[in-house]
């Protein structure tokens, strides 16, 4: 699928941004007219003019709540918190880079001034972690104990965003929703400067703690779902922590380490990958050629604090379910895009290793489900998850 740009990177990006329309975070022609001003895989135009089209939206937002139009400001708060997270996305090479947190800082506050203007309860919440705290928000539906569904996202996503991924369409259907961000995400990172971790129960767990001390929630059915490089923690989270009453990979990711992805992208002599000069040189190449590779790497490098590209492949190792898949006791279900560009085999390896009750969901171009986490088509992928997911928990 090719939106606009012709670099897939651009183009997947926009379709995502784009994708969280029907819940209010996008209008189209606020994202088409954006996207026909930037310069195909320019990083600094990205910025530019997705920063350009946040501004007048959230001026847009301020006007409207000064002149108490609730619903108007909190449509607009919405959709400038999504254009400030597009345009600080690719500013992720320097990471002392002062516009990170500017821009960020303007996703995360337009959208709290969102949620004040709600007609859904939603908590800004603090779970002890480690001797510090993990971000989150609480959205719930009213005061009885419901089933709760646990959201984080994955290598690139914010707490903030995983309401119009995934916590919107939960409220619709009844379930109370914790979404929140782990080590390597969102404030986490940026703020906290904790990067990610492989070993992601150390994370959940506390997260499920935190969970059981609310009346408001139903202790027997809590479901976890991880998105994108969330299809490896949420599976990893899963394997040990067994309070889970279901567990969702979308989609489903069996291991993602550099060094394996490097060797892929390598048409050489593999024993050329063990010098870390070649390395460097091989990919600074690559980085050059494919505006993907670029960002991957320079993301990689920010979210996991690595120094260089081969402290970042030895940083990723230990990222994989080899061995650790099989003690996953909950059902599980595992999602596959059909022309997924980054998980291409990964969720059909994760399926099979497992040996819980478990389900496969395939989506398809057929479906305009093609896409990475299903982007152009989030609609249909949440009717088909919550579905399994009622089933699952005995929901009628």
């Amino acid at each position: 699928m090719r939106l606009i740009f012709q670099d897939q990177t651009f183009s997947f990006e926009l379709l995502r941004t784009l994708s969280y329309a029907p819940y209010g975070g996008a209008d189209i022609g606020e994202c088409l007219s954006t996207a026909y001003r930037i310069k195909e895989g320019d990083f600094e135009s990205w910025y530019t003019e997705w920063y350009r089209t946040a501004e007048r939206i959230h001026e847009l937002a301020v006007d409207s709540l000064e002149r108490g139009k609730r619903v108007s400001a909190r449509e607009c708060y919405l959709r400038a918190h999504n254009y400030y997270r597009t345009a600080e996305f690719f500013l992720h090479g320097n990471p002392k880079d002062p516009r990170i947190l500017e821009t960020w800082g303007k996703s995360r506050s337009t959208f709290r001034q969102a949620i004040k203007l709600m007609d859904t309860s939603v908590e800004e919440v603090a779970i002890p972690y480690e001797g510090t705290y993990l971000p989150g928000y609480y959205y719930r539906v009213d005061d009885t104990p419901r089933p709760t569904l646990l959201i984080h996202g994955g290598f690139d996503s914010t707490g903030e965003e995983l309401y119009l991924e995934v916590a919107a369409a939960a409220l619709q259907r009844g379930y109370n929703c914790l979404t929140f961000e782990g080590p390597g995400q969102g404030a986490v990172i940026r703020e906290q400067h904790i990067p990610f971790r492989y070993d992601w129960e150390k994370v959940v767990t506390p997260v499920v703690d935190y969970l059981l001390t609310r009346p408001d929630v139903d202790p027997d059915r809590i479901a976890l779902m991880g998105i994108s490089l969330g299809g490896y923690l949420a599976p990893r989270a899963a394997a040990y922590e067994h309070r889970l009453a279901a567990c969702i990979a979308n989609d489903g990711l069996f291991s993602n380490q550099f060094g394996e992805i490097a060797r892929k992208l390598h048409r050489g002599n593999d024993e050329d990958l063990n010098n870390p000069a070649y390395v460097e040189k091989f990919l600074e190449v690559l980085t050059s050629q494919y505006t993907g590779v670029r960002w991957a790497i320079e993301n990689g490098m920010f979210t996991y604090q690595a120094e260089s590209v081969h402290e970042l492949i030895r940083k990723t190792e230990p990222v994989t379910l080899e061995g650790v898949a099989h003690k996953i006791k909950c059902p599980t279900l595992v999602c596959e895009a059909e022309a997924d560009h980054f998980f291409a085999g990964q969720p059909k390896m994760l399926y099979d290793a497992l040996t819980c009750p478990k389900t496969f969901m395939l989506f398809t171009a057929e479906d305009g489900a093609e896409e990475h986490c299903h982007f152009g088509a989030l609609l249909y992928f949440n009717q088909r998850v919550f579905e399994w997911l009622d089933e699952t928990l005995d929901i009628k």
